[in-house]
């Protein structure tokens, strides 16, 4: 079985599902870059180092594995944001005692959250949200979360905002504390969990079609940026990908 593939630098790691909570133990950042990230990774060198410096790369992308497996014939696992998620909230249901940040991007989704989380079983005492303000991606600084951090001294970090931001504070955050937490880039997935994004099923899931519900849900949004990611056929083509065993 293909354990690890490498892209562009960034070291893809193909789990099956069984082996997700293992890997939630570890310390060290987490990311699930999208089909339209990787699509940018040849024009934006910032966000590229951040997923070549992360810990744990999972192949969220059914885009980027089908085109894998069409064009370079190399058959991964998809690890989708959604599972993920599932998986890590499990995990935490489990482990009340401990301390954890919720980094949102704004007032409204930081509740909807934070509710969702309370009917799930986690601790309210235990839990921290975190508004994140609008970063400059050229040079993400924000001393007031590191601040936070250090006081509060979380087991977990989950990252909530958008793809493209989130892997670059998570990088910040690994370099700030010197790889000593656990970060999870998990961008917009709790989002299917409260009715804020489209209503994903394991269905849907399953069949690579999240892109199709969020087309659908919010055309003005997801259209031009899926549009957008058909350049990623053209990157694949030309990469030389490493697959080890």
């Amino acid at each position: 079985m293909i354990k690890e593939i490498i892209f562009k630098g960034i070291k893809f790691k193909n789990y099956n599902n069984d082996e997700i909570t293992k890997i939630l133990k570890n310390k060290g950042l987490f990311v699930l870059p999208s089909g339209p990230g990787l699509s940018n990774v040849n024009n934006d060198k910032i966000y590229l180092k951040a997923l070549q410096k992360s810990d744990q790369v999972l192949l969220d992308s059914g885009y980027f594995v089908l085109l894998l497996r069409i064009i370079k014939n190399i058959s991964v696992n998809k690890t989708s944001g959604y599972i993920f998620f599932k998986y890590l909230l499990r995990y935490l249901q489990k482990k009340k005692s401990k301390k954890i940040i919720s980094i949102d991007p704004n007032k409204k989704l930081s509740k909807n959250n934070n509710n969702f989380l309370l009917k799930r079983g986690l601790d309210k005492n235990r839990l921290i949200h975190y508004v994140a303000p609008n970063y400059n991606i050229l040079k993400i600084k924000d001393l007031k979360l590191v601040k936070l951090i250090k006081k509060t001294k979380p087991d977990y970090i989950i990252i909530n905002i958008g793809g493209g931001v989130q892997e670059i504070l998570g990088y910040y955050l690994k370099i700030k504390f010197k790889n000593r937490l656990r970060i999870f880039c998990t961008g917009a997935a709790i989002s299917y969990f409260t009715g804020d994004q489209a209503p994903l099923n394991k269905f849907f899931d399953k069949y690579y079609l999240g892109w199709l519900l969020r087309i659908f849900y919010n055309p003005k949004v997801f259209l031009i940026r899926y549009l957008k990611a058909f350049k990623l056929i053209s990157i694949v083509k030309k990469a030389k990908i490493t697959v080890k065993y």
